[in-house]
């Protein structure tokens, strides 16, 4: 891992990613781009075009201030940082960035949504997972171990989702931590007998691995739901985070069908690691 990218707002949850990104960076002689989103609305039909720019250099002038006071954090000493301010003012530009910068990895705050808030609009950190073609890490609260030493994978062993499992695998090693796999099974249409869950296990540990090790520490159990089940069962591991893959569903589909990674991401406390499919 060369280069982590962090969006920053100024906020509490901001720095609690910046926080993870140095832990991370250390470990892997990794850079930091620290990114803060220029908002610049264009659509004051009444404004000139003159008072834009200079509305426009004053914001950039003021974010850059900013960004010099909040980067000034000890924890970034030794490190390569570098602070950028976009004119983005969507979302989905972050991976637009991460492929001009080579990217590995995005670690972003977030406080969830939830209620009508969640339905409508969502937060800004379920657009990054949606958007981004890299792995993507919501840190939540402000951590006081950055060892992740019991990550959850939580999958359905398609076989679509192997070369995210690997990529999640790789990024895992470099914190040297231990891999629980769990699926979920549900008692509705999706509900499997266990000779058809450990069948699907073998399979995919089988094309993924190249053997089956993987099956002798997977855990199956039931619950009423995926997210329900994820949760529960990271709680009684100890998990320190938890990984997944993730169809980044947009539009029509994403709404009617939902996004169990940006649930699960929303309502879980833990740091949450996603690879798109």
């Amino acid at each position: 891992m060369k280069t982590i990218i962090v969006p920053i707002d100024f906020s509490d949850h901001s720095e609690y990613a910046l926080k993870t990104a140095s832990f991370i960076a250390k470990k892997q002689d990794a850079q930091i781009l620290a990114v803060h989103m220029l908002d610049i609305q264009s659509d004051h039909f009444n404004e000139s075009s003159s008072y834009i720019q200079e509305k426009t250099a004053f914001l950039l002038q003021l974010a850059k201030k900013r960004f010099h006071a909040f980067l000034k954090k000890d924890y970034l000493k030794d490190l390569k940082v570098t602070p950028l301010v976009k004119h983005f003012k969507v979302f989905s530009e972050i991976n637009d960035l991460a492929k001009e910068e080579n990217a590995d990895l995005i670690i972003m705050g977030s406080h969830g949504a939830s209620g009508l808030k969640e339905l409508f609009i969502g937060s800004n950190t379920e657009k990054v997972i949606r958007f981004s073609e890299i792995p993507v890490m919501v840190i939540k609260k402000d951590l006081k171990d950055f060892d992740f030493e019991n990550v959850v994978y939580a999958t359905d062993f398609s076989l679509e989702s192997i070369d995210a499992y690997v990529r999640i695998k790789s990024i895992t090693e470099g914190f040297k931590g231990k891999i629980h796999v769990v699926y979920v099974n549900t008692p509705y249409e999706n509900f499997k007998t266990t000779p058809e869950m450990e069948k699907m296990a073998a399979d995919f540990f089988g094309i993924a691995d190249g053997n089956i090790e993987n099956l002798k520490s997977t855990t199956f159990v039931s619950d009423r739901s995926v997210e329900k089940g994820i949760l529960s069962f990271s709680n009684s591991v100890g998990a320190d985070l938890i990984a997944m893959s993730t169809h980044a569903r947009k539009g029509l589909s994403h709404f009617f069908k939902g996004s169990l990674s940006e649930d699960v991401a929303n309502h879980a406390s833990l740091p949450i690691l996603t690879v798109k499919i």
